[in-house]
């Protein structure tokens, strides 16, 4: 079998026999008024953080999310998006298609806004999506393209960006890797669909996203995801996978590189009451205004004594300028 054949015989039997943290680090869901999860949903949580971010919700966006899994997400976005087919949810696997509708109806005995009707459940692929192009204001994901290789990353990515509006925006929550990821564990086909060896690291990562079109990325969130021991991975030394969630924008990529916002800040701290930069940033005395990494950069260099540039946090949610 093709290691697309062994994650979808693997994620088949996942979808009969539900197993809770099977490959990934359960992510308790947001909390949310009259929102109840189903508990069979959360014993499917399958993903490593969370794509539902309530600032990029607003205003009844439709959403496509690839990977339905056991429709816990799906749900979610269904909170905000409550129009019939605000949500669609595509997965080639018809196990997983099959336990998702089961759960999401399930979903209305406890949830008395929710109509089935809001999410459409669709047999598709992340390389064929079955929609129009730019057709959708947002694609999620979670943990399900750091399983693909590299060129079905690309393949992937491409068809994310083909389905977005102008100014629509990919979410994603995937595995990174702290260093690259020995070969004799990328060729493992199980560990790859187990969410394990196919990670890239955060530079390669950004970069594909980058090489696509993506003219803004954002981070939402880096965490520590897992550790792969010495022993039982056999690695000269453990390591580690973090836990990355990002926000990525359908906006032209300027002329002088992608946008990419990690939460740091410049903070000046001259003697006139604000800095100009005359690049389109003013800079108030004292106060932090969060910039995007190129911009920090920028400024670091062209005002070493007055300005002070914070490290990155690895949150950010909006604001400042670039």
């Amino acid at each position: 079998m093709t290691y697309l054949e062994t994650t979808a015989q693997f994620y088949a039997e996942a979808a009969e026999t539900p197993q809770v943290g099977l490959c990934c680090v359960s992510t308790p869901p947001p909390r949310l008024p009259g929102l109840k999860i189903p508990t069979i949903m959360q014993e499917m949580n399958y993903g490593c953080g969370s794509t539902v971010h309530p600032t990029e919700l607003f205003g009844s966006p439709t959403v496509l999310y690839i990977g339905v899994g056991g429709g816990i997400e799906a749900l979610q976005f269904a909170y905000f998006c409550r129009q019939p087919g605000g949500v669609i949810a595509v997965d080639p696997v018809p196990e997983m298609r099959q336990a998702a509708t089961r759960n999401l109806q399930l979903a209305t005995q406890d949830n008395d806004w929710f109509d089935p009707a809001f999410v459409k459940v669709l047999a598709g692929d992340a390389f064929a999506l079955p929609v129009p192009d730019a057709s959708v204001d947002v694609v999620a994901q979670n943990c399900l393209f750091n399983i693909f290789e590299p060129d079905d990353l690309k393949r992937a990515l491409l068809e994310a960006y083909r389905v977005l509006k102008p100014g629509g925006r990919l979410i994603m929550s995937d595995p990174i890797a702290t260093r690259p990821i020995p070969l004799h564990l990328q060729q493992d086909e199980r560990l790859r669909a187990l969410c394990l060896s196919g990670a890239l690291t955060y530079d390669a990562y950004i970069q594909h996203l980058i090489e696509i079109g993506f003219g803004q990325i954002e981070i939402r969130a880096r965490r520590p995801y897992r550790l792969l021991d010495a022993h039982s991975y056999n690695l000269d030394t453990p390591l580690l996978l973090e836990s990355l969630d990002s926000v990525s924008f359908k906006t032209p990529i300027p002329e002088d590189g992608a946008c990419i916002f990690t939460g740091k800040t410049a903070i000046y701290s001259g003697v006139e009451p604000q800095l100009d930069d005359r690049a389109g940033h003013l800079l108030q005395r004292g106060n932090p205004l969060a910039v995007c990494d190129k911009t920090a950069a920028k400024l670091a260099l062209q005002f070493p004594q007055d300005v002070i540039v914070t490290d990155s946090t690895w949150h950010y949610n909006g604001g400042g300028c670039c």
